[in-house]
């Protein structure tokens, strides 16, 4: 079992310059060591393939891979471990199937959410979102600063939790503070310098 979890946490997306992998290999490369590969709407063959592809890169620059949903895909290809949200399956169901060296992770929008999900069997909270993002369909009411401090100041365990959903650069000192890490998609992806915004990034969580 990984004692402790990266800071950073990067979820992959597709953009008009950079497929899933490329992305993942340049984040991986440039330091990130927490990847979540988040496919949506694809056939399960290629999510298997794109799956299989991204653990060789994460492996190959020493990275944690997570995969979003796709709970036997976690299992059948031996991942790190896999990311699931508030309609998926149940954490005792994927620890059962994982076994106990594997990371779970769980969404929540609300304490009533993270108060439930620290009786479970998992690795970290994915709390959010912070601000409007495209990234995801359907989103919840948004957080902000002070309702990550409400929530973070009345959780009852230590698991960590992770600020997720439209956080930009200067959003981070304020979240860093408050919050055990910083998952983010677009901001990395979208970037005009990727390895410049991972390290501006990691000056500030550091």
């Amino acid at each position: 079992m990984i004692s402790k979890l990266p800071s950073l946490y990067f979820i992959s997306q597709k953009t008009s310059l950079h497929s899933h992998l490329e992305l993942i290999d340049i984040v991986t490369r440039n330091g990130v060591g927490l990847v979540q590969l988040r496919l949506k709407n694809i056939a399960i063959d290629e999510v298997y393939k794109t799956a299989e592809k991204a653990q060789f890169i994460c492996n190959r620059n020493n990275a944690i891979l997570i995969i979003n949903d796709y709970l036997q895909v976690a299992y059948d290809l031996d991942l790190d471990g896999v990311h699931l949200g508030k309609s998926d399956a149940s954490s005792n169901k994927a620890r059962a199937l994982l076994g106990k060296n594997k990371i779970i992770g769980r969404t929540a929008n609300t304490l009533e959410d993270v108060l439930t999900l620290e009786k479970e069997d998992i690795n970290y909270i994915g709390l959010g979102p912070f601000a409007f993002t495209e990234t995801k369909k359907n989103l919840s009411p948004l957080l902000g600063v002070e309702g990550y401090r409400k929530i973070v100041r009345n959780r009852k365990t230590s698991i960590p939790i992770y600020a997720i959903g439209g956080i930009i650069i200067n959003d981070i000192q304020s979240l860093s503070n408050i919050v055990d890490g910083i998952a983010v998609s677009g901001l990395i992806a979208n970037a005009n310098d990727i390895p410049k915004t991972i390290q501006a990034i990691q000056k500030v969580i550091d």
